[in-house]
């Protein structure tokens, strides 16, 4: 087998369990060296345990590969900065990061509590900020100092998030402000020689054992595995994956697909009157494509 990742070097955060553990796992497999991140708190956020992220550092280690393990939470700034500094000091240098920690406090937003909604928002949003930016002014000194650079910035986006999915609006909203931060970063970095893209997973784990994944039949639940979504985190880690940059690739054991974002519909005339927008705005949305359902087909309309 010819190894994608051969001494690069991987940051990938919440990686002790779920999608993040076979992220690290397979990397490990195609040669990369691996800084397994985790917190090690449960599904909500809550607590901390160094033991989860160490014992797939030992499962590497035990199939020949080289791993570290790293036990910060993402979205303290000085935290991220100092395990961006552990995988350059550790192994010379840092290729990819992989942000993918997240938890979930799920709540429809009537009942959501204000807490709620900041623990959401501060892992997936702040902590893939706090990570990306001291990985991406690493990068930009090499480049800036002469240095030929291929590193990957990869984030973690959801359907919840691009698509919209009820009792999700602080998670789906994290979600969708990734898929944008994805965006900006790529046209941001491409100078200096980094790829960003983002992936939406479909997959059962923790996080999303009670949302109805896991039903149906033997071979449904195996199509949700996460071991499905590490081919294309792999690949986008390559420096084959080398042009692609500022994509979404929707992945699971149904497909692999790539989303497409916000597109400018139907368009008139500025109107200055407001009495006479109703009129034009209703002919408008006749006019314009539905928002897509959770499947990125069905179409709602947007209200679910």
């Amino acid at each position: 087998m010819s190894k994608l990742c051969e001494d690069r070097v991987v940051i990938v955060t919440g990686a002790a369990r779920g999608i993040g553990r076979e992220y690290a796992l397979m990397l490990a497999e195609h040669g990369a060296k691996v800084v397994v991140n985790d917190f090690g708190g449960s599904r909500d956020g809550s607590g901390g345990d160094a033991g989860p992220a160490q014992s797939v550092v030992d499962e590497i280690a035990a199939a020949g590969g080289e791993a570290v393990a790293n036990t910060c939470d993402v979205s303290d700034f000085k935290a991220a900065a100092e395990m961006v500094e552990q995988a350059i000091d550790t192994y010379g240098r840092l290729d990819v990061l992989i942000n993918n920690a997240g938890i979930l406090r799920d709540r429809m937003l009537v009942n959501m509590e204000e807490a709620e909604w900041d623990a959401v928002i501060k892992v997936h949003l702040k902590g893939t900020f706090a990570s990306s930016k001291h990985a991406c002014a690493y990068w930009r000194k090499l480049s800036k100092a002469g240095e030929s650079v291929q590193a990957r910035l990869i984030n973690t986006t959801s359907v919840s998030g691009i698509y919209g999915n009820i009792g999700q609006s602080n998670y789906g909203a994290a979600k969708m402000g990734i898929a944008a931060f994805t965006i900006i970063a790529a046209r941001e970095m491409a100078r200096y020689g980094v790829t960003v893209n983002a992936i939406a997973p479909g997959a059962l784990t923790r996080l999303t054992e009670d949302l109805a994944m896991g039903e149906g039949s033997e071979e449904d639940k195996a199509a949700m595995h996460p071991r499905w979504i590490a081919p294309i985190a792999v690949w986008l880690s390559s420096t084959d994956s080398s042009g692609v940059s500022g994509r979404v690739f929707e992945a699971s054991g149904h497909m692999l697909a790539v989303a497409e974002g916000w597109h400018r519909g139907p368009t008139v005339e500025a109107v200055a009157d407001p009495t006479e927008i109703g009129p034009v705005a209703r002919e408008l949305v006749s006019k314009a494509r539905l928002n897509a359902g959770m499947d990125g087909q069905d179409l709602d309309g947007g209200l679910g």
